[in-house]
């Protein structure tokens, strides 16, 4: 049968254009002006997708949603309005909408739109566990031995408390970019949902397009820049269940994981009713040469990180070690440290195109013969962003780890590659 969808607006001849438009798309519609009879609307035939409009005679567009949402946590809404603010639309996505629409609509928007919020509800409907696509992904990469153990873990899974935006800029784009984080029920993962066209990509090694610079997530031709420095976060802070939503590429913020383990805290992080599971190394897994850049990664039981750096001056030779015994000492050890770049690469970055996003405050700038833009953190800073990459590369295995990680002068290419070395591809 056709996807039902249900177009909430005062004005007639709004409904009247969405229907045809959403007619030729081959979906069914139903039509109303009022927010009231939506509720009902919605109780009777719950409809696949919602286009909501802010204004409404009856009832406020806002309240609609909240109510929609207070029906089904899964409904998939889209709000339209014609004299709304970033404000405005910023606090429809906290609620739960999926995507907020300027008028006058265009054909195309909403055709996009729709597609997106379907694919998207697709992705996260009962019965269709992200989980179980997680581990069907993971099938893919397994050797004829199998991947190390999943264990049940003491450790509950979490998710987070709200929805929340942050806003900021992408490092290599150069673009604004904006990232929603929606809290997600047990068992589901971590994924990520690309805005407008709504092409769902999951957490997972199995979907890394590229490692230049940085890791980028791909699927059907849509890409996520940069997500290492969120997802370490999230695994510092064992975040299990989550959604984002984001424009191209994670915000780069201050070039550190800070920021992000400080919304978290704030929005706050929330366990739920179900244990985790665990990746348990089975046996030593290694790429790359002994006393060339190389990667281990071999049974423990915890998660630690050591790391052997060396540049030439200003950096010289740096060597750090990290347990992770909880978020609170990766915050205050690991969370801090920035990204850096080299004052010679900026020509290559930018025949690339990247690098586009780097200002003086969201990254280190490393000339010839000292840091040219700021102030150290920690003598070791560098070092210790290398560690922040590993912990957030090494989340797409799609599970916490539980491992002893020894690395000397890799990066991110080398990360993935011990992670399709652990999986057997």
């Amino acid at each position: 049968m056709k996807e039902l969808v249900l177009i909430v607006d005062d004005e007639p001849g709004i409904l009247t254009t969405l229907s045809h438009i959403l007619a030729d798309e081959s979906y069914r519609t139903v039509t109303t002006s009022s927010g009231a009879e939506a509720l009902e609307i919605y109780r009777r035939e719950r409809p696949d997708l919602v286009f909501l409009d802010i204004w409404l005679a009856d009832r406020d567009g806002l309240e609609t949603l909240q109510a929609i949402r207070e029906l089904d946590p899964a409904a998939a809404v889209i709000m339209m309005s014609g004299h709304g603010t970033a404000a405005t639309a910023a606090r429809s996505i906290k609620m739960g909408a999926h995507d907020y629409l300027e008028k006058p609509l265009s054909l195309g928007q909403v055709v996009g739109a729709a597609a997106g919020a379907l694919e998207a509800r697709r992705v996260l409907a009962p019965g269709i566990s992200p989980l179980d696509r997680n581990r069907e992904q993971q099938k893919e990469f397994r050797a004829p031995q199998g991947v190390p153990c999943l264990v049940e873990s003491s450790v509950p899974q979490r998710t987070i408390a709200a929805s929340s935006v942050i806003y900021g800029l992408g490092l290599h784009s150069g673009s604004r970019t904006g990232m929603v984080i929606q809290p997600l029920p047990p068992g589901s993962g971590i994924h990520f949902i690309t805005l407008p066209t709504g092409t769902a990509i999951p957490a997972h090694v199995g979907a890394v397009a590229d490692t230049e610079y940085a890791t980028t997530l791909s699927k059907d031709g849509q890409n996520i820049k940069t997500v290492e420095h969120l997802l370490s976060a999230l695994h510092a802070a064992g975040v299990t269940n989550l959604l984002i939503k984001v424009h191209g590429e994670i915000p780069v913020l201050d070039g550190s994981a800070l920021a992000f383990c400080d919304r978290l805290l704030e929005i706050g992080i929330v366990d739920q009713d179900a244990p985790r599971l665990e990746l348990r190394i089975d046996r030593r897994y290694e790429v790359g040469t002994p006393g060339g850049k190389h990667l281990v990664v071999e049974p423990a039981d915890e998660l630690s990180v050591s790391y052997l750096l060396r540049y030439p001056a200003p950096i010289g030779e740096q060597a750090y070690e990290f347990t992770m015994t909880d978020f609170e000492a990766y915050r205050r050890e690991i969370a801090p440290a920035r990204t850096f770049g080299f004052l010679r690469d900026l020509p290559m970055l930018n025949e690339l195109g990247l690098g586009s996003g780097g200002r003086l405050d969201n990254f280190i700038l490393v000339g010839e013969d000292e840091v040219v833009n700021t102030e150290l953190r920690f003598p070791d800073e560098f070092v210790r962003h290398k560690i922040l990459d590993i912990l957030g590369d090494l989340y797409l295995l799609g599970y916490p780890l539980k491992a002893r990680i020894t690395a000397r002068f890799t990066g991110h290419r080398d990360n993935i590659a011990i992670q399709r070395t652990i999986l057997g591809s």
